[in-house]
């Protein structure tokens, strides 16, 4: 019998299994897919602070950023790419509130600079109004990033098994029934993505995560580097905050280590439709050479879709579920997932063991170490669910360690889930 059982295999379930391997649990991941095969295998590997106004989503992003910079190191082999980030802005009146958000988000510890983006950029499009550059920004290769951390955890993986229900021992979740038996475990984490809802259904429970579709083009390989950073325009920030149904389409443009481009970025929330669109792929090409002309007459040699797991109010869902003690959720984080993925792993792997070393407790324990709640309560009348903190403790064998976290932390308000 395992210590927890992770229902998902892409990269915020491996990061849960990692941090709480290193934790010192043992770790049973499972899939009804393969690895990466979900959002984790469609997504472009963004590690971005820049999109993100201040507050928790913004806190979990720093902590994030430099885990990915630590299991560079300690794990490798995703193919990290600290290059940066460059947001560029068309017109004064949208570089005005461009560089009034990089002023609040330097509040909370982000570095950014108002720059001219021909400095930074050589080939991008004359004429524009200037831009600010995030050095914290990053890219990973998203399945390599999975699949490293699943094995660097120890963790067992079993793909192609589909949780059908959860074993119960009065209200508590004591482990997870498959179309291949059932698993007994101390805890279930659930970071099942797009379908993290239907698995928390399974329990009975209400968890309002939506696909939100968004289509990547591909180009053939250049012969030389064109873009040097992720470069999008300040559009995008307004597009990921937005909660409209339709259609919404921003530049997104980035190199990889292969030499192709990756162009972005759209959402629109059609379910689980993946037939391809190609209005939206022709949107997203014009706007890619409306930023870069040296793009023009360049081959598109794919596209593809992915869904994002989007929560109406745009936060993740992390922690324990006061509906379903020993039932964790690590999901909602749309198009955030890799890029929070360690933090959100870390936290997790925090609250399984607990200050006071039980886990799974019902209390909705506070994490080990470096963690704290900056209010303590619930509105609700319970305890935060980071109620408790210690600053002993720490991360096993991994000797990895955040910056201290001082937020309450995406809460199970009753609001959230009625």
């Amino acid at each position: 019998m395992p210590d927890v059982v992770v229902i998902g295999a892409g990269v915020v379930g491996a990061a849960c299994a990692f941090y709480a391997a290193r934790a010192g649990l043992s770790v049973v991941v499972v899939d009804q897919g393969t690895v990466a095969g979900g959002t984790t295998g469609a997504g472009e590997g963004n590690v971005l602070v820049s999109d993100k106004e201040p507050g928790p989503e913004l806190d979990l992003a720093l902590l994030s950023s430099g885990l990915w910079a630590e299991l560079a190191v300690a794990v490798g082999g995703f193919e990290y790419e600290p290059k940066g980030g460059l947001v560029v802005a068309e017109t004064p009146e949208v570089l005005t509130a461009l560089t009034g958000l990089a002023a609040k988000q330097e509040s909370s510890g982000v570095r950014a600079a108002v720059v001219d983006p021909e400095e930074y950029e050589p080939h991008i499009a004359r004429g524009l109004a200037g831009g600010v550059h995030y050095p914290q920004d990053a890219q990973v290769q998203p399945m390599l990033a999975a699949a490293r951390l699943l094995r660097a955890s120890g963790a067992e993986v079993r793909t192609g098994v589909r949780v059908t229900g959860f074993a119960r021992s009065g209200d508590r979740v004591t482990g997870v029934r498959t179309d291949a038996g059932d698993l007994r475990a101390g805890a279930v984490v659930n970071a099942a993505g797009t379908w993290a809802g239907d698995v928390a259904a399974l329990a009975g429970i209400n968890l309002p995560v939506l696909p939100r579709r968004g289509f990547i083009l591909v180009t053939e390989p250049l012969p030389e580097p064109l873009i040097r950073h992720k470069v999008y325009t300040a559009a995008y920030v307004t597009n990921v905050a937005s909660e409209d149904e339709g259609l919404e389409t921003s530049a997104v443009v980035e190199g990889t280590p292969a030499g192709t481009i990756l162009i972005g970025a759209s959402r629109e929330r059609v379910g689980y439709d993946r037939n391809i669109a190609y209005p939206v792929l022709a949107r997203l090409a014009e706007q890619a050479i409306a930023l870069f002309p040296a793009l023009a007459g360049r081959q598109a040699i794919r596209a593809y879709c992915g869904f994002r797991p989007y929560c109406p109010d745009h936060l993740p869902v992390i922690g324990p579920d006061p509906r379903a003690p020993g039932l964790y959720h690590a999901t909602g984080h749309e198009g955030a997932g890799i890029g929070l993925a360690p933090a959100t792993g870390l936290l997790i792997s925090q609250l399984l063991t607990s200050s006071s070393g039980q886990l799974g407790s019902s209390d909705r324990p506070g994490p080990s170490s470096r963690f704290s709640t900056s209010s303590g309560s619930d509105p609700s009348g319970g305890p935060g669910p980071f109620a408790e903190s210690s600053e002993s403790g720490g991360l096993g064998e991994s000797g990895m360690s955040g910056d201290r976290l001082d937020i309450d932390l995406f809460p199970f308000r009753p609001e959230r889930f009625a």
